[in-house]
C-alpha cells in the first residue's frame, strides 16, 4: 500500500516516581499485616509528543505548554519541547545523521518552548505545512500534572476550521469511534512511536455490519521515533459513513489520533474514547449545537442496549425518540440526536438498561448553519479524580463544562496566571447531581496572553469536564473540544521497606 509517512503526533506520559524499590502483596488475612498505606507521590517524569498539526500551507499552530503547582516536588527540575526526528530515504533519523536543522552552538537540537516554572503557561507558535512534530520531557517540579496544548487555525482550503489536541500518551490500544470514510471525509489515523525500537501495530475497521477486510491495516511498522498516517479510505473497498477504528499493539508502544477532515464541515481531531465500560460520558456538548451524532461500538460478544439521557443544566432529559441504542456485538451503531442540546449546555449520559455490557463512544457535533459550518468531535473520556487541566484559554472564546452525572459535586477551577502577565484567580461550584453546568470562568487580574484551567474536585460525586475553544473566522463558528481526564500526577507509592520484607519471607 502506498501510504504516507508524515512526523506526527504522540504522546506519552511515563509517569515514573521513583521512590526504591517495592513490591504490593495481598494483606495479611491473619491480623498481623502492618503494612503502612501507601502514599500518593508526584510523578518525577511525564514526556509528550505533539502532532504535525497540518498539511496546509495557511495553517498557523499555537503551542501553550503548562504545569499546575504541586506539593512535595522540590525546586528541581525542567521541562523542554523541540522537534521530533524524521525519517529519512535511508531510513536513518536527523539524530541518526547528526542533521540538526535548529543546531545551537552545543550542537543540539534547538527547543521549541522551555517552560520557566509551574504555575505559568509557556507559549510558542509555527506556520505552514511543514511544522513538524514535537516531543517533550518534563522532569522534577513540572513533571506532575504537565499538560500541552496544541491549537491549529486554518483559514479556508481543506481542513479549514480550528483543530485542537492535547498531547497525548503512548499505549497498546486505542479505540476511535466517530471515524469515516465517506466521500466529503479524508481521516487518517496517525501512529506514533516515541521509542527507541520499531513498533508494529495493526487497524481493524469496524462499520455497521461488523468487521470489515482488510489485509493492509496488519502488521504497520513504525520506525523508531518515528510516525506513520495511514489513509483510512485506502483500508477500505466501500465508503464507510460511521466507523470505529481499532489501533491495536503487537510490539513496543504507539500513540494514536485520527485526523478528521470534511471538504464542507472543516476538520478537527479525533481522540480516542475511554476504554470500554457498561456507562459512559461524553460531557461539554455545546449549547448551540445544531447537530450531534452519537457512534458507539460494542467490542465484545454481547450485544449492548443503552439509555440515552442528556443532564442538562436542570436535570436529565431523554431525548424524544432516541430514548434507547441497540448495539450488535462487533458492530457500529449511531444515531442523530439533531439539537438536542436546545440552546442549553448538555453532555450525554450512557447507562445499560440490563446487564452492563462494555461499550466505547464519541459525539460528532456541527455548529452554524449552510455553508457556515464547522464540526468537532467529543470522545467518551474519565471521571477528574485528583485534577485536570485545559491549556490555552483566551480572554474570550472559552467555555468550561461540569457534569456530575451522580451525586452533586463540589469543584475548585483555578485560572493560571498568564503567559504575558497576570495573576492566578479560582472559583468554587457545587453541581448538581445529574445536571451540566458551563460555569463563569475566574479570569486572572491583569491578564496578558493564554491561561491554563485547573479543575479539582473537592466533595461529592465523579465529575467529568470538557473545554470548548472558538474563534469565528468569515462568520463559520470555529470551535475545538478537549475533554479533561484525570491528569495523573501522582502515582501511588506503597511504603517500600514494608514491602521487602515480604520478599526476605
Amino acid at each position: 500500500m502506498n501510504r504516507t509517512t508524515v512526523s506526527l503526533i504522540a504522546g506519552v506520559a511515563a509517569l515514573a516516581a521513583v521512590t526504591g524499590f517495592a513490591s504490593m502483596s495481598e494483606p495479611d488475612t491473619s491480623g498481623t499485616d502492618t503494612a503502612k498505606a501507601a502514599a500518593q507521590l508526584p510523578v518525577e517524569r511525564t514526556s509528550l509528543l505533539c502532532p504535525a498539526p497540518s498539511t496546509s500551507d495557511l495553517a498557523e499552530t499555537a503551542y501553550t505548554s503548562f504545569t499546575p503547582v504541586a506539593e512535595g516536588t522540590g525546586d528541581d527540575g525542567a521541562a523542554e519541547l523541540t522537534a521530533a526526528g524524521e525519517e529519512s530515504a535511508d531510513g536513518k533519523t536527523d539524530a541518526d545523521k547528526g542533521d540538526k536543522k535548529d543546531d545551537g552552538k552545543d550542537g543540539k537540537e534547538k527547543a521549541v518552548l522551555t517552560p520557566k516554572e509551574p504555575g505559568k503557561p509557556v507559549t510558542g507558535e509555527a506556520s505552514g505545512a511543514e511544522s513538524p512534530a514535537l516531543v517533550g520531557t518534563a522532569e522534577g517540579r513540572f513533571a506532575p500534572g504537565w499538560t500541552v496544548q496544541q491549537t491549529t487555525e486554518i483559514a479556508a482550503g481543506s481542513g479549514r476550521g480550528l483543530l485542537g489536541t492535547n498531547c497525548t500518551a503512548p499505549d497498546t490500544e486505542f479505540w476511535f469511534p466517530g471515524a469515516s470514510t465517506a466521500k466529503e471525509r479524508t481521516d487518517y489515523a496517525h501512529l506514533t512511536n516515541p521509542d527507541d525500537s520499531a513498533a508494529v501495530a495493526d487497524i481493524e475497521l469496524y462499520g455497521k455490519d461488523g468487521a470489515l477486510k482488510s489485509t493492509v491495516g496488519e502488521g504497520i511498522q513504525i520506525p523508531p521515533h518515528s510516525s506513520e498516517a495511514v489513509l483510512l479510505s485506502t483500508l477500505v473497498d466501500e465508503p464507510q459513513t460511521n466507523l470505529t477504528v481499532h489501533v491495536t499493539v503487537r510490539s513496543g508502544r504507539v500513540a494514536a489520533a485520527v485526523q478528521a477532515i470534511d471538504d464542507k464541515l472543516g476538520g478537527d481531531w479525533l481522540g480516542p474514547s475511554t476504554d470500554p465500560a457498561g456507562s459512559l460520558v461524553l460531557p461539554g456538548i455545546p449549547k448551540d449545537a445544531t447537530s450531534v451524532r452519537l457512534v458507539a461500538f460494542a467490542p465484545g460478544d454481547a450485544d449492548a442496549d443503552l439509555k440515552v439521557r442528556l443532564a442538562s443544566p436542570n436535570g436529565p432529559i431523554t431525548p424524544a425518540g432516541n430514548e434507547t441504542l441497540h448495539i450488535k456485538a462487533g458492530m457500529t451503531a449511531a444515531i442523530d440526536l439533531g439539537d438536542v442540546t436546545r440552546g442549553e449546555a448538555g453532555s450525554l449520559m450512557l447507562t445499560p438498561t440490563g446487564r452492563p455490557t462494555p461499550v466505547v463512544a464519541a459525539l460528532k457535533v456541527t455548529r452554524g448553519k449552510g455553508d457556515k459550518q464547522e464540526t468537532a468531535f467529543i470522545p467518551a473520556t474519565g471521571p477528574v479524580d485528583t485534577r485536570a487541566t485545559a491549556a490555552d484559554n483566551r480572554s474570550k472564546g472559552s467555555t468550561l463544562s461540569l457534569v456530575a452525572p451522580g451525586r452533586a459535586a463540589k469543584v475548585k477551577v483555578t485560572a493560571s496566571a498568564g503567559s504575558g502577565g497576570g495573576t492566578a484567580a479560582s472559583k468554587t461550584y457545587t453541581i448538581k447531581g445529574g445536571t451540566t453546568q458551563n460555569v463563569e470562568l475566574p479570569v486572572p487580574s491583569g491578564l496578558k496572553g493564554t491561561y491554563a484551567l485547573t479543575v479539582e474536585p473537592q466533595s461529592g460525586g465523579p465529575v467529568y469536564a470538557a473545554r470548548m475553544l472558538e474563534e469565528a473566522s468569515g462568520g463559520v463558528p470555529m470551535f475545538t473540544m478537549q475533554t479533561l481526564p484525570d491528569d495523573r500526577g501522582t502515582v501511588e507509592v506503597p511504603d517500600a521497606a514494608q514491602d521487602l520484607s515480604v520478599l526476605q519471607k
